[in-house]
């Protein structure tokens, strides 16, 4: 290459001032005007032809309700009583209410539904005055669940006539407390 020279860098200036005059930046501005214009237009087309969810309806079929009365044993009947005081009574049939406390009530069940001649056959029903605390009768029901560990336990290890392990038919309700039942554990 002829000529060619040698480049030297460029040496700063320290301390003097420039003569030259500094260019100025050019800068450039940006119209945001058609692109807002555009979101907002395309916002307004999606809103209007997006079919939004509609609500679904789950349809539940609900049992009628039974008024027909039930001939039950009474030997084969535990009932529960809750006072408004939470106070727990329970009675076998017709016999007379006794108070039992919470902690008894899963032995009681056991007991009740293993005995001879009543074994699988024994409905309990739960009934709870109109004031009885929601934790009282949840705590019944969780002992009652509890019972039928071991009542199932029991049962299964019996065989029915064809050799299959017999199956826990369990029986119980939630009912209403009659006016009767109610002036007898008043009285307790």
């Amino acid at each position: 290459m002829a000529g060619g020279g040698e480049l030297k860098a460029e040496r700063s200036k320290r301390g003097k001032a420039s003569k030259r005059k500094k260019m100025k930046r050019v800068s450039y501005h940006l119209d945001m005007t058609p692109l807002v214009d555009i979101t907002f237009l395309l916002l307004t087309f999606f809103m209007f032809t997006t079919t939004m969810a509609t609500p679904q309806v789950m349809e539940m079929s609900i049992p009628p309700e039974v008024v027909d009365q039930v001939e039950v044993k009474e030997s084969e009947l535990l009932q529960l009583f809750v006072r408004d005081d939470n106070k727990i009574f329970y009675a076998i049939g017709n016999e007379d209410p006794q108070e039992i406390e919470l902690n008894k009530i899963r032995a009681l069940s056991e007991v009740e539904n293993l005995r001879e001649g009543k074994r699988n056959r024994m409905i309990t029903a739960v009934k709870p005055s109109n004031d009885a605390d929601y934790g009282t009768i949840v705590n019944i029901l969780d002992e009652l669940n509890m019972a039928e560990i071991l009542i199932t336990a029991e049962i299964t290890k019996e065989f029915d006539e064809e050799g299959n392990p017999k199956k826990r038919e369990r029986r119980f309700t939630i009912a209403q407390m009659s006016e009767e039942e109610l002036e007898k554990i008043k009285e307790l």
